[in-house]
């Protein structure tokens, strides 16, 4: 450790940290611009600018290391001098534009302007131009004339999103930053650009000309797609929202969200909202009003158990709802006799899990693993935060290998990528447990396999080296030998000494199984309902054509039923529902999220419900209580929590370790159909909300993936 006096104060910092390291411990604030904490040092604003004693001139606070015994002023004359040069030198060319910019109110430059800037300007000539770029349908690059050279976008392409998509060209007063040739920006993480962009120089297409900052309220919530269970600021105007930022937690998403966290809520305010419950009568919708589309499914469920027994009542639920909807949505199937739930609409294989799967580390750990294997992931598109923590761990000289159908580019180094059909997968693993067990000199498990060079690669990786993981993917866990991976994957992180488990496909995954919406007492599974098996289908929060592996066919087979009822925020299933009952998305309603490494994270709402609907856990409350089924009779959705939890609401922030479990010790046989590829969602398709997002559909993400359907 090395100790220095800032402003009068003695600070303790590691060796080979620099000055700004030293005051954000001492709770100094040094302005800058081009300095951020996820980023390397760039030093190219000038605008941290200290008096170091003994120092000629004023250092970089950004970039001058600490060394013993220095001391630094950081509010003497020498130094406020010297960052109102820097910020004058900034503002030369910078346009005042300040009442119609965006940043507007949380603009860096602005707010250091105040303090740092002087009242008139000495700079007499033409300001410069720089001419307009269209990068895409997210971010706007229509004042580039604002942009101060700080590079911070730059860097974060290069180091966090692993793509160098902007880039600064020219010199002196003709740079700028620009992408190559007129490309456009399509990183999966390309928002946060928009955020530590310190001036008003990259700003959000969906969200320009909206809204002022000051305009807006702050909630916080929690994001319903992938499984970081991202932290989010959602911000909100008239009941409406606007924006949705990150909110910094280091546990969970640092400080970054992905595109389709940040750029989904434009479908909460579509024109595909459900907004009253509506009937189907004589082939025509009809809109109806609370009481009589509860009461009709209420009778019509009881009428199909009378006539067909309770077992031919059934739910398809999606993992995308909170634990507190999958619990009631178990609780009223279960109370009407029926054991006919199901979250893994996308699944091949069902066999009954012996624990709730999970990631088996905490997602704080990826960043620092020195060795792992992806199996059946396109990491970057299907997990794009935990793709973030791993790049950084390859950075860092991790090593990386994967297992996939195609050798996709996760803009990292991949030491060794098999690329190969689903069907092979097992026989791929096996190859790595035959290669570890030969080099260990132990007995080969069942399964094992001729060892490759390839494999030999994998497995002499995975011999390497201390923090360790193995990581199956959507595809994995879909696959039709689903179980059998999970077993050899298992052998391999007990004889290498890694963590082994699933990334997990949606916000909810764990808190599906935490709430029991799977079949426990021989009840249909989701292929089995898909395939015809219902005479009613409860549908929560999903759209079976889009979200199973039964696809365009589920419609076919849900037609069948003599009952279909549709809760979703959308107009969704109207080609074979009967009933659609608006319920709430995650802005309008309360409850709770249970991400990959089990974290329970609870929400509120953040505006008041669309029109007539409603949250899904009072849908199905009022709906349990029609049908007389007891022990309905929760006033709040934390009573609900507290039920499914046994725990008061809010003591419980971890899924019990004793509940999670990714063994497997009894033999599942294969599904039949182990050669067929596995179902899964493209980025921009996971769920209802993305897939109604207009900015994120007209991605190159989303543009690929629609040529490769059609194809």
């Amino acid at each position: 450790m090395v100790e220095i006096e800032l402003d009068g104060q003695k600070v303790e910092v590691a060796e080979g940290c620099m000055v700004m390291h030293a005051a954000e411990k001492a709770g100094t604030y040094i302005p800058h611009f081009c300095y951020h904490k996820k980023l390397s040092i760039a030093a190219n604003c000038r605008m941290c600018l200290v008096d170091v004693e003994k120092a000629p001139k004023p250092m970089p606070a950004c970039a001058t290391p600490v060394t013993q015994g220095m001391i630094v002023r950081t509010k003497s004359d020498k130094a406020i001098k010297a960052q109102q040069s820097v910020m004058e030198f900034l503002l030369i060319n910078h346009p005042l534009d300040c009442p119609i910019c965006d940043q507007g109110g949380e603009c860096q430059l602005q707010d250091l302007a105040v303090g740092y800037g002087g009242s008139s300007s000495r700079y007499e000539e033409e300001k410069r131009v720089v001419p307009v770029k269209d990068v895409g349908p997210l971010i706007s690059m229509q004042e580039m004339s604002r942009c101060i050279h700080c590079t911070r976008c730059v860097r974060f392409g290069q180091e966090v999103a692993g793509v160098m998509e902007l880039g600064m060209i020219h010199r002196g007063e003709h740079s700028e930053i620009t992408t190559v040739v007129g490309d456009t920006i399509d990183s999966e993480l390309s928002g946060n650009m928009i955020d530590i962009c310190p001036v008003g120089a990259l700003t959000s297409k969906p969200f320009r000309y909206s809204a002022r900052t000051w305009e807006l309220s702050r909630r916080r919530s929690v994001s319903p797609h992938d499984s970081t269970g991202s932290n989010l600021i959602v911000q909100v105007k008239n009941h409406k929202v606007m924006r949705v930022v990150p909110l910094e937690n280091e546990a969970v998403n640092e400080c970054w969200i992905a595109d389709r966290d940040r750029f989904s809520y434009e479908s909460l305010n579509s024109d595909d909202r459900l907004t009253q419950p509506m009937l189907k009568q004589g082939g025509v919708w009809k809109q109806v009003d609370w009481q009589t589309a509860l009461e009709y499914v209420a009778n019509g469920l009881k009428n199909i158990k009378n006539d067909h027994g309770a077992n031919s009542i059934g739910a398809l639920v999606s993992p995308h709802s909170t634990v507190e909807e999958l619990y009631l949505a178990s609780a009223l199937v279960r109370g009407i006799g029926s054991d006919n739930i199901d979250y893994r609409l996308r699944n091949a294989q069902f066999a009954a899990p012996e624990g709730i799967r999970w990631l088996g580390t905490s997602i704080a750990s990826l960043s620092t693993l020195q060795r792992v294997l992806v199996v059946g992931s396109n990491l970057r598109k299907d997990h794009p935060l935990f793709a973030q923590r791993i790049r950084q761990a390859a950075r860092h000289g991790g090593q990386v290998s994967a297992i996939a159908a195609v050798a996709y580019d996760w803009a990292m180094p991949v030491q060794s990528f098999v690329a190969q059909d689903a069907s092979e997968w097992l026989h791929t693993l096996g190859g790595i447990a035959a290669a570890i067990a030969q080099e260990k000199g132990v007995a080969a498990p069942q399964g094992a396999t001729a060892a490759t060079e390839a494999t030999q690669t994998i497995a002499s990786s995975l011999l390497g080296g201390e923090r360790k993981a193995v990581l199956l993917g959507n595809a994995a866990a879909h696959h039709a030998q689903a179980t059998q991976l999970l077993a050899l994957a298992n052998w391999i992180g007990e004889n290498t000494g890694a963590s082994v488990g699933y990334l997990t496909e949606a916000a909810n995954t764990v808190g599906a199984q935490f709430a029991g919406a799977h079949p426990v007492n021989g009840g249909l599974n989701a292929g089995q309902m898909l395939s015809g098996g219902l005479k009613a289908a409860v549908l929560l929060n999903t759209e079976p054509v889009y979200d199973s592996a039964a696809g365009a066919s589920a419609a076919a087979a849900l037609s069948g039923a003599d009952m279909v009822v549709t809760m979703s925020p959308f107009k969704a299933n109207m080609e074979f529902s009967d009933v659609l009952l608006p319920i709430a998305p995650f802005t309008e309603t309360s409850g709770s999220f249970i991400n990959a490494e089990g974290r329970l994270q609870s929400f509120h709402a953040v505006v008041r419900p669309l029109g007539d609907t409603r949250p899904a856990w009072k849908v199905l409350r009022v709906l349990a209580n029609l049908l007389g089924v007891p022990g309905f009779d929760f006033e709040a959705s934390q009573d609900v929590l507290a039920r499914a939890t046994n725990a008061a609401a809010g003591t419980v922030t971890q899924v019990p370790a004793a509940q999670l479990s990714n063994a497997v010790t009894a033999a599942v046989p294969a599904t039949e159909a182990a050669s067929a590829e596995p179902v899964v969602a493209s980025i921009y398709q996971l769920d209802g909300l993305v897939r109604r997002s207009t900015s994120l559909q007209l991605t190159a993400d989303a543009r690929l993936a629609r040529e490769g359907a059609a194809a």
